[in-house]
């Protein structure tokens, strides 16, 4: 429709630019050249030769061939290779996928041929199992080795090391690929537990946006160091690599995530800020104690990838880290719901202030909508927390869809929302708090139990360190909890000890008829794998 404001105002290159988080780094590199931007062991590369970097990883590919629409992939390990690609890859207009460093072979050769890779970064850690993803697949990628400085050996695969393909490029390179924000930036794959993994696409745009969300709901400075602890493979760091440069911080690199090497890298970089699965600070939380005793001030910890058990919040903030706890997906580029702080929330006990943070909380200001809807009726729940309802999204930190799958993305995106497949309840302040996965509520005698809820107790037991639930089929009830538990070096717990402490702390039909003591197994990210768990209980009832 014509009016007054449509007349003359056109969009010209003067006012409308797309929206791409890589234009961070020349902001920050032009206002802090010589400002530590990445350290790596005892390397440190300010932002002027991190941007240098970044231009000749740019030049250097697109002289070898790489068009806007590419694919370039990488599997590596939290290095600086791996934060340039972030800037890199996306400024010759192609589009970055980070693989998972936990696949096995037939997973990266399928990745690698669904994705249709026309370049491959391999750190030579993982030659091994590349080198088989190469000969399975059908594409014939540019094989590029990363042989970090860090790494412990491996073969090289590639035409060309990663280096010497920097010394191809040019330093002073100043192109830009990217006409519009709607544009392919990444591309991540699902964890792919219930058959192929599915394609996550995102724009530059939605990039953007959840970089900038992050600041606004976990502000960083030029002061912040942050340490990766979480995979750059997931998520693209929650979208950190962008976050990090855009507040001129200094990002310190991590190959292994192990509590001793976390604890002295923080240490020894004065770290301020990590991100990490739940899982992450349990490991820390049962850490040498000498260590932890030496960490230095206030610590600010991002959690999200699973419900964090109010124990574990409990146990972090008393070591002097503050814990935020994020929610959200691959498909919603990471976190993009918070666990949002109210002051009048700080005169309450440690308890109750553990269980308010052990929520998943609201929208990030820059999504547009997130609710617990009825997926049949798709109406909103009652907002009493404890109508079980399923969580929902929509706005501009939503993916493009699912990669050469156009049922799925119309699956996901029906009704006009983006289903997620979390269950949860809304509170009376609006505070949504995962009750469990669709696929992990346990039927029991017509009763919806949550795994999740199960957990929480589990972890206040004092000699559970891990726990994860799982339903087992039961003649008489349908369905009954089946608890998984590693107890913490040291101490001692028998089944009918533990099944007792769940039945005095909650109500008792929901505590778990069955525990299992047995090391949990776990993705790179942390999270438990039910799946293999489910089938561990199939194995034990046949």
């Amino acid at each position: 429709m014509s009016n007054i404001y449509t007349q003359g105002l056109d969009k010209v290159a003067a006012n409308n630019m797309p929206l791409s988080p890589i234009n961070f780094l020349n902001r920050t590199a032009d206002v802090y050249p010589n400002k530590t931007a990445i350290i790596h062991g005892s390397e440190k590369i300010s932002y002027q030769k991190y941007r240098e970097n970044v231009r000749c990883l740019a030049s250097a590919l697109i002289q070898r061939g790489v068009k806007p629409g590419n694919t370039v992939s990488i599997i590596a390990a939290n290095i600086p290779a791996f934060l340039d690609a972030h800037y890199g890859v996306p400024l010759t207009g192609a589009v970055l996928n980070s693989i998972n460093i936990r696949l096995d072979a037939e997973n990266i050769a399928f990745i690698l041929d669904h994705g249709e890779c026309d370049v491959l970064l391999t750190d030579t850690a993982f030659s091994k199992v590349v080198k088989k993803a190469l000969a399975l697949c059908s594409r014939s990628p540019l094989v590029i080795d990363i042989d970090d400085v860090m790494s412990e050996g491996g073969e090289r695969l590639g035409q060309i090391e990663y280096q010497e393909l920097l010394k191809e490029g040019a330093p002073n390179f100043n192109g830009n690929m990217i006409d519009d924000e709607w544009q392919a930036l990444a591309l991540n794959y699902t964890s792919g537990t219930t058959g192929n993994p599915k394609g996550v696409v995102y724009s530059h745009r939605g990039a953007f946006l959840n970089a900038v969300g992050n600041n606004m709901i976990w502000p960083l400075d030029g002061e912040a160091v942050y340490l990766w602890t979480l995979p750059m493979f997931h998520c693209n760091g929650w979208c950190f690599p962008w976050t990090v440069v855009a507040m001129g911080g200094t990002q310190v690199c991590l190959r292994h995530v192990e509590a001793s090497a976390i604890l002295h890298s923080i240490i020894d970089n004065n770290v301020t800020h990590f991100c990490g699965a739940p899982i992450v600070l349990n490991m820390l939380l049962n850490a040498d104690a000498d260590l932890l005793a030496k960490l230095p001030g206030k610590i600010k910890a991002m959690t999200a990838g699973a419900p964090p058990p109010a124990a574990v919040i409990k146990g972090m903030e008393a070591l002097n880290v503050e814990i935020t706890q994020g929610y959200g997906l691959t498909e919603v580029y990471g976190p993009c719901v918070v666990s949002e702080w109210k002051s009048d929330w700080n005169n309450l006990n440690e308890d109750e202030r553990a269980a308010l943070k052990a929520r998943q909380g609201v929208r990030y200001p820059t999504q547009e909508d997130v609710d617990v809807l009825d997926p049949q009726t798709m109406l909103p729940v009652p907002a009493d927390a404890e109508t079980i309802g399923e969580i929902m999204f929509r706005g501009n930190t939503t993916m493009k869809g699912y990669l050469k799958n156009e049922t799925a993305t119309e699956d996901a995106f029906k009704n006009g929302w983006f289903h997620s497949g979390d269950l949860a309840v809304k509170h009376p302040d609006g505070y949504i708090e995962i009750r469990d996965r669709s696929k992990d509520i346990i039927i029991s005698g017509g009763e919806n139990i949550s795994s999740v809820e199960i957990e929480g107790v589990l972890y206040k037991h004092p000699a559970v360190m891990e726990a994860a639930v799982v339903a087992k089929s039961d003649e008489k009830w349908g369905e009954t909890p089946c608890a998984f538990v590693t107890l913490k070096p040291g101490k001692e717990a028998t089944e009918s000890e533990i099944i007792a402490f769940c039945r005095e702390n909650m109500a008792t039909f929901k505590a778990p008829k069955t525990i299992v003591f047995s090391e949990l197994p776990k993705t790179s990210t942390g999270k438990i794998q039910k799946f293999i768990l489910r089938q561990k209980v199939k194995n034990l009832t046949e």
